[in-house]
């Protein structure tokens, strides 16, 4: 059988490359800026909402209506990633909140324990 593979009409070869990888390049980025935000405090959470928002206009308003398919998956990119970096962040909130209210129980437990010790 020969099989023959058909090039989508108004795609790039690097629109192709990146159009295969985007879903792992998108998930690296994320990872990436979540590493950051976590190690570097000086890059906040309002920084990486404001970062997604941007990113998802440039790719609603420019990168669906753009003819360069290099743009179109670049902005997808960039989309996907920010907006993965801001559930990362959201997350490491709620688990760093999470913590810190358990703690608290914990250490109220341990002192009603050392309280109603009678001996």
């Amino acid at each position: 059988m020969d099989s023959s593979h058909a090039i989508e009409h108004g795609t790039s070869r690097s629109g192709r490359w990146l159009r295969s990888r985007r879903t792992r390049i998108a998930l690296w980025i994320a990872a990436a800026e979540a590493i950051i935000v976590a190690v570097f405090h000086d890059v906040s959470r309002i920084t990486v909402i404001a970062l997604a928002i941007a990113a998802v206009i440039l790719y609603w308003y420019g990168g669906r209506r753009t003819r360069s398919d290099t743009f179109h998956q670049s902005s997808w990119i960039f989309a996907v990633s920010q907006l993965l970096a801001v559930v990362a962040a959201i997350l490491a909130f709620v688990v760093f909140w999470t913590a810190i209210v358990f703690v608290c129980l914990f250490a109220l437990v341990a002192l009603f324990f050392v309280f109603t010790d009678r001996r």
